[in-house]
């Protein structure tokens, strides 16, 4: 019964569901493509039986790429369905692997929708990164038989409460998965408490620690910062979000007090604020470029913020940094993924809201990686001291990527899990 309310709830919404999808679509025209899909309308692939990979956007697919990376290699003529919500994410499965797999929207989480979706792809596990879980989803791919695997799972304080308010619906949801396997003991009694059998659950760490950061990616970097940034100071401030902007332009300002040469890499989250955020770095006054319009040149002398408007590029333009600074951290977001800076051993600086990501936070804090900052005078003295002192931030981008380094394997443990599920279904 409270699925079936659920699913009338989203059955009454839908209206404004697709008008959201269509004003998104005025600033990220992308949004206004493909709509059938998330109906379960597509073209269905010739192989079935494989593993469909849902990872909602960029950070998830990222974080899902070895695990795909992995079948690919070692199962051939395994099929893999990978699905997605945002176009970003949509076009960063499509750069990493071309049509190597098969890519399409994840349907809504209408009865119907999804049952299309199963019909089309018929897969034999299903394998949903972190936190994305929909009840029609969920429990219409349990009820066919396909094993359910939520993987790299993480479940903050805060949803969990917000999930409990709702317990009827969630316990019915959340013991449908065959196993979860869960970032930590605390993410994983969250996810106990609210309905997962304990036996069905397992704690791997996070597969985010096991991100491998290729030699050609290494070179690509190198030779970008000394042809296009040379021997400037250049900080990043990596997936930022509205509101917090002006006050890294701000405490970049107060920086170039100290360090007139320094230089900023500005790369917001979402592409659609891309223009907005260029209409802001020029209001404050700042000479600017896109990174769009590199053409294989030095940056300009005068150049002080460089807008990192491209897609799928966030991962070499913190190698071209000394210093790193994570955002969605200033406001009230949750933070993003750090384990990136700090798998290219930079200094690390966040905001102090980080409830996304609390454990690798307090891990990379307490081993002296990453520093926390309240405002544009914190951020401002932080980036003074770190550019002042070469060797305090090597002390600090060591000791970030050491924490990376000595946290790796969950991505064996993980890949053990999907394994046995797929053997169990060759046996069935």
């Amino acid at each position: 019964m409270p699925r079936f309310l659920y699913s009338v709830f989203f059955y009454l919404i839908l209206p404004l569901v697709v008008l959201r999808l269509l004003w998104r679509g005025r600033q990220a025209p992308a949004y206004r493509r493909r709509i059938a899909e998330r109906f379960g309308f597509f073209k269905a692939p010739t192989q079935k039986n494989g593993l469909w990979v849902h990872a909602v956007s960029v950070g998830e697919s990222i974080a899902a790429a070895p695990v795909i990376e992995h079948f690919l290699a070692t199962h051939p003529n395994l099929p893999v369905v990978v699905t997605t919500m945002t176009p970003t994410g949509s076009e960063r499965v499509r750069a990493m692997f071309g049509d190597r797999v098969f890519h399409v929207y994840a349907p809504y989480d209408l009865p119907d929708a999804v049952e299309r979706f199963l019909k089309r792809v018929r897969p034999s596990v299903a394998v949903i990164m972190e936190t994305e879980i929909w009840p029609n989803m969920v429990c219409q791919t349990a009820a066919k038989g396909i094993p359910v695997i939520l993987a790299n799972a993480r479940l903050s304080a805060r949803s969990a409460r917000g999930y409990s308010r709702l317990s009827s619906l969630t316990q019915s949801v959340f013991s449908r998965f065959s196993q979860v396997v869960a970032q930590s003991a605390d993410d994983g009694a969250r996810f106990v408490s609210l309905g997962v059998a304990a036996e069905k659950m397992t704690v791997s760490g996070s597969i985010k620690f096991d991100l491998a950061i290729s030699r050609s990616l290494r070179d690509q970097a190198s030779t970008l910062r000394e042809q296009w940034l040379g021997s400037r100071p250049v900080w990043i401030a990596a997936s930022t979000h509205a509101g917090e902007d002006e006050i890294l332009l701000a405490a970049h300002r107060s920086l170039l007090l100290q360090e007139p040469s320094a230089l900023l890499l500005l790369v917001p989250r979402h592409p659609e604020r891309f223009g907005k955020v260029a209409e802001l770095i020029a209001v404050n006054d700042f000479n600017f470029q896109r990174r769009s319009d590199y053409q294989d040149g030095i940056c300009a002398g005068n150049t002080q913020v460089i807008l990192g408007d491209t897609m799928g590029e966030l991962l070499l333009l913190l190698g071209c940094a000394d210093i790193a600074f994570v955002g969605g951290s200033l406001i009230e977001h949750g933070g993003h993924n750090a384990l990136e800076p700090a798998a290219w051993g930079l200094p690390v600086l966040s905001g102090p809201s980080d409830f996304n990501f609390a454990e690798i936070s307090a891990l990379l804090e307490a081993a002296g990686g990453l520093r926390k900052v309240a405002d544009r005078e914190a951020l401002a003295v932080e980036l003074q001291r770190l550019f002042a002192s070469a060797d305090c931030a090597q002390q600090q981008g060591a000791a970030a990527k050491q924490v990376v380094d000595n946290n790796r394997g969950a991505l064996q443990r993980l890949l053990a899990v999907i394994k046995q599920a797929l053997l169990e279904c060759e046996t069935v």
